[in-house]
């Protein structure tokens, strides 16, 4: 057990290192991850906006083409009209008439009402593609600055990277799960014993548990900050090589 408090710490050590290399960066990783974000949620409501617009594109365009089927017959009608015989014809011929000329009135207004919405869409697409480019120039401003960034801390991140992951294949995975818990809620995974004191959340540590922690027989978690607590004596250890 204490070649694992051992690798808890040095893995703490290393994580501590790359998180100040993550902070050498400032906000340029939260900054370029956002507008990753919102561009890609702005770019669905574009999608789904473009697909609305199609649709009514394509009811705009049945609604003109039976308006032309209606006209036509309206026109064909009016010719039989002269050409009836008897006042049952007529009738008849006069009822597709009114049902041509109503069903057009109708189909006018639903062709008037596609092309408010369809203006209205399209408006709000435009206003989408505006933000769009405004955002993706944006990013590639920022991104570029990351990259310049990230490419002077390079070296030290694989420097890193490389320890962190052999001190990773060497810890059970079970325990490398409960770091990775503490370490996501509250920073730093593990601390070592000052002044009788967890060095984490700095509350004191009771003697008897000192004497526990000492024999590094054990993982102890502290009882108020939930790190996991190594003795001093092995922190120097560790340090010393």
């Amino acid at each position: 057990m204490e070649e694992t408090l051992r690798l808890l710490y040095q893995l703490q050590k290393v994580d501590s290192n790359l998180d100040d290399v993550e902070e050498s960066k400032g906000d340029l990783p939260e900054t370029v991850r956002d507008l990753k974000e919102e561009i890609a949620e702005l770019s669905e409501k574009a999608n789904a906006k473009q697909a609305f617009i199609d649709e009514f594109v394509a009811s705009r365009n049945n609604a003109d083409n039976d308006i032309k089927d209606f006209e036509e017959k309206l026109k064909k009608y009016k010719e039989q009209q002269y050409q009836v015989r008897n006042n049952k014809e007529y009738d008849a011929i006069t009822k597709e008439i009114d049902f041509a000329e109503e069903t057009m009135k109708t189909l006018g207004k639903q062709f008037g009402d596609f092309e408010n919405q369809m203006s209205i869409a399209k408006n709000e697409l435009e206003e989408y593609t505006l933000r769009l480019n405004e955002l993706n120039e944006f990013l590639t401003e920022k991104a570029g600055e990351l990259a310049i960034v990230s490419k002077e801390t390079e070296d030290e991140e694989l420097k890193f990277n490389h320890e962190r992951k052999k001190i990773v294949t060497r810890l059970d995975k079970e325990i490398l799960s409960r770091y990775q818990k503490i370490r996501s809620g509250r920073g730093k995974a593990v601390s070592i014993i000052r002044k009788q004191s967890c060095s984490g959340c700095g509350n004191r540590v009771p003697p008897q548990h000192i004497m526990e922690i000492r024999r590094n027989d054990k993982i102890y978690l502290c009882q108020h900050c939930g790190r996991i607590v190594i003795s001093d004596e092995l922190a120097e250890k560790v340090n010393a090589v």
